[in-house]
């Protein structure tokens, strides 16, 4: 017996794992916002939750900068996917047609997005370790969300590559289009 997957089965799916990512993303972008702001306004000793309080008695304003280069890079993580299930819910992937200027503009966007991720979690390591370097006790890259810095500077860059054949490719669709 054989099963037999077709794309439109793949799609339904990888759109509701994309839907639970995006909420779980957006669940935590929102702690970190929540938190934050509790922390610097209300009460002081809710830096915990994050593992920064040995930062925040330190310096409050490299716990803020800390926090925003939290909050920065999981908001763009939220947006990555939100823009992943509009283009699966909005149904603009045309298997017939690939190269088309929707595909091409989502695909740019995720390539900048990517990035900016990439970017702002390595500077995210690069303060930390500053932190590290002048005794302050610092949680975890991982637990801060900053690990894989390389890898989304990596995937940002393919990304951007291939944003620029399906750039090709839709004007050379775009020109078979005309002599027809």
């Amino acid at each position: 017996m054989e099963i037999k997957i077709d794309t439109k089965q793949i799609l339904n799916v990888l759109y509701i794992l994309s839907f639970i990512i995006f909420i779980g993303i957006c669940i935590e972008a929102g702690s970190f916002i929540f938190n934050g702001f509790f922390t610097l306004v209300i009460n002081p000793q809710n830096a915990k939750y994050l593992g920064l309080v040995n930062l925040y008695q330190f310096n409050s304003g490299y716990y803020v900068q800390e926090l925003l280069l939290m909050i920065i890079t999981t908001v763009m993580k939220a947006i990555m996917f939100y823009l992943i299930v509009k283009m699966l819910h909005d149904k603009k992937l045309n298997i017939l047609q690939p190269f088309n200027t929707e595909m091409g503009r989502f695909i740019f966007n995720l390539s900048y997005l990517t990035l900016g991720i990439g970017l702002f979690s390595y500077w995210g390591v690069q303060f930390s370790q500053w932190l590290i370097d002048q005794g302050i006790k610092m949680p975890s890259i991982e637990n801060l969300r900053f690990g894989g810095a390389d890898v989304w500077i990596f995937m940002g860059i393919t990304l951007f590559i291939i944003a620029q054949l399906f750039k090709r490719g839709i004007e050379i669709q775009a020109e078979n289009d005309l002599t027809i």
